[in-house]
């Protein structure tokens, strides 16, 4: 759906500022009635909320106060869950009220969580990087009515992660130009932001050939999460791609350990393909890490190669 035509210009402006004023007094009746209150809340609380952002010309904002509605409910830990997700709401909202005190990258990061975008012109006229791009994982799953391919990067000489997405609506082609457990030279252009991740491809240099994945450690995957949060504490998921990890048990959960002994929580429910690919033996992987553990996404076979695991 195509925005109205002063969808950049005051009057969106101000509609956001009237929405995102809406949100801010509406975060503050959740949490008075109380985390007991959602429990026993129709869906339709949240579905309403969300129904105003979208007519503000919010729709990242109304995205994530919808899902919101998937939480009570859902597990032992979710008033706790519910209440960072409002927290964080929270914050995104003294943000943009207080946008103009804040320094550019962290101004882009806070418009893009609201829902404005950045045309791909504007993209591809920033400074671009060139590197070797190292195809860690591909990903597919539906979102808003549509199929979002997400694309993990890894700057071989930089170490630098990146995303590209594409989307489509159901049974339309995407993005096919990427093999997972292949490096191509090409200069990639990053979407402006605090913590910028998501890039386009502005410009192939070669032809992709086969590479060996750059795994890291479990210390230095959390040490690059650190810091990507401190930039962007609204970050929901952050690329891995580990070497020498193994499955083990622990709690009465699968966690992902290493040679270290540091250990992560996986949250796949359906772990027997990694498993029949380790063997029990130590082996790379690429994973997205989210604030509630480790979705591994592909697995290295030292005879079979890349393995997809979702």
């Amino acid at each position: 759906m195509s925005e109205p035509r002063d969808s950049k210009g005051p009057v969106r402006e101000r509609r956001v500022d009237d929405g995102v004023e809406e949100l801010a007094r509406w975060l503050r009746d959740q949490v008075a009635q109380g985390l007991a209150a959602a429990e026993r809340a129709p869906v339709s609380v949240w579905d309403e909320a969300s129904r105003r952002l979208v007519n503000a010309q919010a729709p990242a904002l109304a995205g994530q106060v919808r899902s919101l509605a998937a939480v009570p409910r859902s597990g032992e830990r979710w008033p706790a869950r519910l209440l960072e997700e409002y927290g964080l709401l929270h914050l995104l909202v003294r943000a943009h009220q207080r946008r103009s005190a804040l320094p550019e990258p962290l101004r882009a990061t806070i418009r893009s969580r609201v829902g404005f975008t950045v045309a791909k012109d504007e993209v591809l006229a920033r400074a671009r990087i060139r590197d070797r791009w190292y195809v860690a994982a591909v990903h597919d799953e539906p979102q808003d009515g549509l199929t979002a391919r997400r694309v993990w990067l890894r700057g071989l000489g930089t170490g630098r992660p990146a995303l590209v997405l594409s989307f489509a609506a159901a049974g339309r082609p995407l993005d096919g130009s990427f093999t997972v457990g292949t490096a191509f030279d090409a200069d990639l252009a990053f979407y402006p932001g605090a913590q910028p991740l998501r890039a386009l491809v502005a410009e192939r240099h070669a032809a992709p050939e086969p590479a060996e994945p750059p795994g890291t450690s479990i210390a230095e995957l959390l040490d690059s999460y650190a810091t990507a949060l401190s930039r962007d504490p609204w970050l929901d998921r952050w690329p891995a791609l580990l070497a020498g990890v193994r499955l083990a048990r622990a709690e009465g959960s699968l966690h992902l350990t290493d040679s270290s002994g540091a250990a992560l929580p996986l949250t796949t429910a359906d772990p027997w393909r990694l498993l029949a690919v380790s063997g029990g033996a130590p082996v790379t992987i690429a994973a997205e890490w989210t604030p509630t553990g480790l979705t591994p996404l592909t697995a290295w076979h030292p005879v079979e190669g890349h393995v997809p695991l979702r």
